[in-house]
């Protein structure tokens, strides 16, 4: 999916004048708090510094609240949707915490699983993932949708740093890089025993990370090629490919033609790997179950052959995967 940036400029009109006002005291009054303390020795008001490790959270619909609006009204909160199932999302939340941690304590994040917390997702409107908002003083911002370029994503959250102490008072939290070791988020104290295929597994995934392709889907080929039942190894080889295929693809032609040619079925799956690479996972995958029904011949069984790579992205498991095969042995049958 392309990202579509969202202009900052919005952030007046978006927060109440009231809510600005209010964050804006309480950021003051607790500045005040905190040098006073500080001139007599005292820790913080705001109960010491964290480690780097607390600048990236993991939030459910449960600890919303508290963990995403309360927070706001000390610190600029970036809220991450995501999925396992995800690649750009893979390739979009490494950057973003890299990012947040950097800021220093200007900026949290939250982790929100969509899986997981489909009623978050909905009531934020969201149609495909990554999509990425912040949260400043309980009013919600949209930043950007899919994955965007490191330098544009840099330049959008020094903005929302910039907004949110000048219209805001927002100062954000103290950190302390000492403090529990700076672990950083979902870093576990010890390291398993590594397996035998973990090297080229790190090898795909910083080909990822780093835009090579090619190279991912190489090196998850070598882990298949020993290993041809290696799960992690199928998903990212799946979803690697699906990446190299719609790299170069223009979206709006690419619907357009969709749109014109019901029946062409290299038009549909040119769709369907877009609808799936932005998230649409039930839209690729009812796309070309409606396809299989009008075709036949070889056009049929190339659209059969492109789902079934598509049910790889996402893992047979998935309950979306179980349902899209009963659909399409109806239409085949």
């Amino acid at each position: 999916m392309q990202p579509r940036n969202m202009s900052m400029s919005g952030v007046v009109d978006l927060a109440a004048v009231k809510a600005a006002a209010e964050a804006k005291a309480k950021a003051e009054q607790a500045r005040a708090e905190a040098a006073r303390q500080a001139a007599q020795g005292g820790a913080p008001a705001t109960g010491g510094a964290v480690p780097p490790s607390a600048l990236v959270i993991d939030v459910d619909e449960a600890g919303f609240e508290r963990d995403v609006l309360q927070l706001s009204s000390e610190v600029p909160v970036i809220l991450d949707f995501w999925a396992e199932w995800c690649q750009p999302c893979k390739q979009l939340s490494p950057v973003l915490e890299r990012l947040v941690v950097e800021a220093n304590g200007r900026l949290v994040m939250a982790k929100i699983d969509v899986d997981a917390n489909q009623m978050l997702m909905q009531q934020f409107g969201i149609q495909g993932i990554p999509a990425v908002f912040a949260v400043v003083a309980g009013q919600v911002l949209p930043l950007f949708q899919g994955v965007a370029p490191e330098q544009e994503i840099r330049a959008t959250l020094a903005q929302l740093v910039q907004v949110a102490e000048e219209r805001f008072g927002l100062i954000g939290i103290q950190v302390d890089p000492n403090a529990e070791g700076g672990t950083p988020h979902g870093a576990a104290d010890d390291e398993a025993p590594a397996g035998p295929h973990d090297a080229l597994l790190e090898a795909a995934v910083s080909a990822l990370d780093a835009g090579d392709l090619a190279g991912a889907v190489q090196a998850y080929g070598n882990v298949l090629a020993e290993d041809p039942a290696n799960t992690e190894a199928k998903l990212g080889l799946a979803q690697a490919e699906l990446l190299a295929r719609v790299k170069d693809m223009n979206p709006s032609a690419v619907r357009a033609k969709a749109a014109e040619n019901p029946k062409d079925p290299q038009a549909q799956i040119d769709a369907a790997d877009l609808d799936m690479a932005g998230g649409h996972v039930q839209d690729a995958f009812g796309r070309l179950v409606d396809t299989v029904r009008v075709t036949a011949g070889d056009d049929r069984n190339a659209v059969r052959v492109r789902l079934l790579e598509l049910f790889e992205v996402i893992g047979a498991d998935d309950p979306r995967v179980s349902a899209a095969r009963t659909a399409l042995s109806r239409a085949l049958f």
